[in-house]
């Protein structure tokens, strides 16, 4: 089976002149510096040498905004990564950057050098929430560089971030359906960590932010994630990696868990299971089969078997089973048995 394989290359804090509230790029990413060339031809060959020839392999510039890069900057890690893709040993090119780092001609140029993908950074588009955060760009600025990428046949991903000072599930909800509406290709959620060394730890500690509790972290993304996946947007990601938790051990405070996405599936089938309970007569029902696809079973059962325990406790089961059945993803039948 054909891998999707992206070859990360981390160019922390380099092109951007901001200080946002949350962000110390250099603390998240584990890295002081930008790689120089021998170094980034370095990690595309160590990844490459563990990929099979059928894996779809793209090589990523995270970390940074991309295309606030001096120009020659950007020709030079373009141009390195370019020739693999001339080469047949990476299929494109995929950066992320900032919302008002996008115009025509910087699209243009992205286009000559390969690139497939490019990720914004939106945190959310909300006028409070994006002040507060030190963002320096407009919604409107956001949606318009949203569209120009569109327009210029590239596939388009968007971050958002959640929790962030000023926000609420409200407007979280309202930045999704507005990114919803533009028909993304992908989307990323992150809940907002409290990183050591940002402006955000000093609100923190002088008790002017308080960060999302992980159970308030998990509610707001399985009302997020089902809207982006119902409009048939791709999520790739949902909090952190473990990873990039570990490095550096900066995180003062926040939802942190090293398995997130795993805990906003096991909520959202929860949901699935008792919205469709509530519809039912389960009057002297106290076992129960819940049937749904294999990969499916873990979230089902919840971590620590937290959903089967909340199941029996809140409608009486005294036993029950959860079988890995069903041809399809998403969906879920329940049975009874006396």
């Amino acid at each position: 089976m054909s891998r999707h394989i992206n070859i990360p290359v981390f160019i922390p804090h380099e092109g951007c002149p901001n200080d946002c509230i949350f962000c110390n790029q250099r603390k998240i990413s584990g890295t002081l510096r930008a790689p120089n060339e021998q170094e980034i031809r370095k990690i595309i060959e160590e990844h490459l040498e563990t990929a099979r020839d059928e894996d779809f392999c793209e090589i990523a510039f995270f970390g940074g905004s991309f295309t606030g890069l001096p120009i020659y900057r950007q020709e030079q890690y373009l141009g390195i990564a370019r020739h693999y893709v001339e080469t047949g040993r990476v299929k494109g090119i995929r950066l992320s950057t900032r919302p008002d780092y996008i115009n025509d001609e910087i699209l243009d140029f992205l286009k000559e050098y390969s690139v497939k993908v490019v990720e914004l950074g939106i945190q959310s588009l909300d006028e409070e929430v994006l002040r507060r955060s030190n963002r320096h760009y407009s919604p409107e600025t956001a949606l318009l560089a949203c569209r120009m990428i569109k327009e210029h046949g590239l596939s388009l991903g968007v971050q958002t971030m959640i929790g962030l000072p000023g926000d609420t599930l409200e407007k979280s909800i309202n930045t999704a359906r507005r990114l919803i509406e533009l028909k993304p290709d992908m989307a990323r959620i992150y809940p907002t960590l409290v990183i050591s060394g940002t402006a955000l730890e000093q609100e923190y500690l002088n008790k002017r932010y308080s960060p999302l509790s992980l159970n308030e972290a998990v509610f707001w993304c399985s009302i997020l994630v089902p809207m982006y996946e119902n409009a048939g947007i791709r999520l790739i990601r949902i909090g952190l990696h473990a990873d990039e938790l570990t490095k550096g051990n900066e995180i003062v405070a926040g939802p942190v868990h090293p398995a997130f996405g795993a805990l906003v599936y096991s909520k959202i089938w929860l949901n699935r299971v008792t919205e469709k309970l509530n519809e039912m007569d389960i009057r002297n029902r106290k076992n129960l089969i819940i049937h749904v696809a294999p990969s499916e079973i873990s979230f089902v059962t919840g971590q620590n078997r937290q959903n089967i325990d909340y199941l029996k406790m809140n409608y009486g089961f005294s036993a029950i089973k959860v079988k890995g059945d069903q041809p399809t993803r998403n969906s879920v039948e329940l049975e009874f048995r006396d």
